[in-house]
């Protein structure tokens, strides 16, 4: 048996100042700089290589016309998702607003290059053999043809390009958020 409590408003006190959702929520855990301090460094450098040119492999792949929607539908989802997600991850850490939300950041930023990473290698190699496709039909026996005209072609290997420089931007990514986390 515990022995009673010398003195019992104390103790009931002691209690009341103890709020148990703020225990059982670990605080934020980021380790980049808030602010506009975010882009002198090197993920913060990273991110913006990513949105811009994520967003010229979007712009390029529209304006291709998107001649076939089978492979470059995805090239289209990846580009406009990653686009996205990755300028909202920005915005929270120029704002302010990741320290204000309790969670571990650096795993969050791991994780979200790392899956950001798969989809784009997989937008990289989609719209590569689209392009390779279009070579292969002046020449050969091609597996699948694709007929682009010149412009398409010039459009979709500067996007094959692009989303590679967005590819390698992700995995370094992944890489300095992975060492972040291991901290």
């Amino acid at each position: 048996m515990s022995e009673p409590a010398a003195n019992p408003a104390a103790a009931a006190a002691a209690a009341a100042t103890v709020d148990p959702a703020a225990t059982s929520f670990p605080t934020a855990t980021i380790s980049l700089p808030l602010g506009l301090d975010v882009f002198r460094t090197y993920s913060g450098v990273l991110i913006c290589i990513e949105i811009v040119f994520g967003g010229l492999v979007w712009i390029l792949v529209a304006s291709s016309n998107v001649p076939v929607p089978l492979l470059q539908g995805w090239v289209m989802f990846v580009s406009l998702t990653a686009f996205f997600l990755s300028s909202a991850y920005l915005a929270l850490l120029v704002t302010g607003l990741a320290e204000r939300i309790n969670t571990d950041w650096n795993f969050l930023d791991l994780f979200y290059h790392f899956i950001a990473l798969l989809f784009y290698f997989a937008a990289f190699v989609l719209e590569a053999a689209t392009t390779a496709a279009t070579v292969g039909a002046h020449g050969g026996t091609p597996q699948v043809v694709t007929l682009l005209t010149s412009k398409q072609y010039r459009i979709n290997v500067a996007a094959t390009i692009f989303a590679f420089v967005v590819t390698l931007s992700y995995g370094c990514s992944m890489v300095m958020g992975f060492k972040r986390w291991m901290k």
